[in-house]
């Protein structure tokens, strides 16, 4: 078994509305609360960072599986939107949803990119650590090179 052991540091003033630092890696950026939820909105969140992982998992997974698959594109992006539901001061991160948009070289390979969409989320490893906690959908936009 291979496992593989990410780390991060931070750094916090203290206080609920400072302004943090982290650092992992390549990742090097100021943290504070969102201004939609009455922070600074100075850097990133956590809120942000967890769609980013999903969203940058999914198409990683995505790209991967279109390359073994044999699939031919001339373009592949993704926008993603995370919903995170506040009722009574209780703060949900509710839903994610991946629109990812491919344009393929040959029309022969439709059937099976749609195949492949739903088959990158299922076993994206962020999907999967969310499982059961988020939903996440998708809506795809397939189409073929004009």
């Amino acid at each position: 078994m291979t496992q593989h052991h990410f780390h991060l540091t931070a750094n916090w003033p203290g206080k609920r509305n400072d302004i943090g630092e982290i650092q992992s890696g390549n990742l090097s950026t100021q943290v504070s609360i969102p201004k939609e939820m009455d922070g600074p909105g100075i850097g990133t969140n956590p809120d942000e960072m967890l769609l980013g992982a999903a969203a940058t998992c999914y198409i990683i997974t995505l790209a991967a599986m279109l390359e073994r698959s044999g699939i031919s594109h001339e373009g592949l992006e993704l926008e993603s939107t995370a919903i995170v539901d506040v009722t009574n001061g209780i703060f949900t991160y509710e839903k994610i949803i991946h629109r990812p948009t491919i344009v393929l070289i040959d029309e022969k390979d439709m059937i099976k990119t749609k195949r492949l969409v739903i088959k990158a989320e299922e076993t994206c490893m962020i999907s999967k650590a969310l499982r059961g906690n988020v939903v996440i959908e998708l809506e795809a936009d397939i189409s073929i090179i004009k």
